[in-house]
């Protein structure tokens, strides 16, 4: 599916490969009710054209990115972003917000540097549920 316009889009641009990543969309799927994101696996061209248009280097695989009212958010800050938007207790995770964001985006990067060696990856991006399917941009 592409969208017509993306700047109307909440997306959320994560590694397909990545078992960790892939963990996080069904975390993200199961807890959010209300539908408010959409998924881009970071290999598609679609999400290579996005991020280019936003001049981020699309081959950069070890972060996840969030399209939020046509902003680029990426790391912890993405991440704080997606759970404050996610059903209860979740949506408490927005208030780690409070630490200064080197803390916070030197244990991203701390945890996406090892993530591949500690969860594993997959041999392609894998097909989404044909009920999630949907929510899945390509």
């Amino acid at each position: 599916m592409h969208p017509e316009n993306e700047k109307t889009q909440n997306i959320i641009f994560f590694d397909g490969v990545c078992l960790l990543c892939h963990a996080s969309v069904r975390f993200i799927i199961k807890n959010d009710p209300k539908a408010h994101f959409s998924f881009a696996s970071l290999q598609t061209d679609f999400a290579k054209k996005i991020l280019m248009k936003r001049g981020i280097d699309p081959v950069q695989l070890d972060t996840l990115f969030l399209l939020e009212n046509d902003q680029i958010f990426s790391q912890s800050t993405a991440v704080l972003k997606i759970a404050s938007h996610l059903q209860f207790p979740w949506s408490l995770l927005r208030f780690f917000g409070v630490l200064p964001v080197a803390l916070r985006d030197h244990l991203y990067r701390w945890i996406a540097k090892n993530r591949y060696q500690w969860w594993g990856r997959l041999p392609t991006c894998t097909i989404p549920d044909p009920v999630e399917k949907n929510r899945f941009l390509t």
